[in-house]
């Protein structure tokens, strides 16, 4: 009994201290959003505003493009997800269900444009988009950052997709379904959790992409939200307590979509684990 209460105390003590180290940042980037600019350079720093300062919240939409910035990104995010779904799932269950030849050569040659970094694609799409007139425009990161995200799409469905029952299929050919028929109506329902789980892990990497949002938006009604904020800091000023406040503002959908959506995303990811 003494040695279950002490493995209880050890597990729970670490596991508060890997807790602590974990959202200290959060906490920290928090009250530094409702610090004054005084406080914020005040030597030692405190780990409790002495007075609430909510102004930052108000400036970030009152001397910046926030409001727009949080717009495109929602829109890039948003449409990156549908289209990385919707052409993944068709591959997914492709690659997974109907026999060809060079299946595995495909997903090899996926999983190798995934490797790319992003860096030493950038300046041949950057000319690719501007002979096609697409510079500032939607298009001009949809398209890209399927790159990333449409290989992640591609690998997790096609795991779900392979975990289903070939009998399933076999069963609805007998009954005269097509191989769309199958598809829509048997098939892609069953992976809804895999659905949700690879949507939202590819909206997540579409709402925090920096490099071709800051390459291929010149213009300020076209910026995203991680390049909006990386441009807050003027020439000889940064403004520590709005770039606090502005990330807030964008971790919050993040955390309200993982919330709302963490019993699926728990269904999707731990899919196929145990068989029998």
């Amino acid at each position: 009994m003494k040695s279950n209460r002490l493995e209880k105390a050890v597990f729970f003590t670490v596991l508060s201290l890997f807790l602590l180290v974990i959202l200290f940042p959060f906490y920290w980037q928090f009250v530094t959003s409702i610090k004054s600019d005084e406080e914020i350079w005040k030597i030692p720093p405190s780990l409790f505003p002495q007075v609430t300062y909510w102004d930052n919240y108000v400036r970030i939409f009152k001397l910046h493009n926030f409001a727009r910035y949080l717009w495109n990104s929602a829109m890039v995010a948003s449409l990156t997800t549908i289209f990385s779904l919707i052409v993944g799932a068709f591959s997914a269950y492709a690659l997974a269900k109907l026999k060809f030849r060079g299946k595995h050569l495909i997903l090899s040659l996926v999983l190798s444009v995934s490797m790319f970094p992003p860096i030493a694609i950038a300046p041949s799409l950057f000319m690719t988009l501007k002979q096609m007139h697409m510079i500032n425009t939607y298009w001009a990161l949809i398209l890209p950052y399927t790159t990333f995200a449409l290989p992640l799409a591609l690998w997790n469905l096609t795991a779900f997709f392979r975990q289903l029952p070939n009998e399933l299929q076999e069963a609805a050919r007998v009954d005269g379904c097509s191989f769309f028929q199958t598809f829509w109506k048997i098939l892609l329902p069953l992976t809804a959790p895999g659905l949700f789980t690879t949507g939202i892990l590819v909206f997540i990497a579409a709402w925090n992409e920096f490099l071709f949002a800051l390459t291929f938006t010149t213009e300020d009604r076209m910026r995203t939200v991680p390049v909006g904020i990386a441009l807050f800091p003027g020439e000889y000023t940064a403004p520590w307590g709005q770039i606090a406040a502005a990330s807030v503002v964008v971790t919050i959908p993040l955390v309200l979509l993982v919330l709302a959506f963490q019993r699926r995303i728990v269904a999707g990811l731990t899919a196929g684990a145990v068989k029998g």
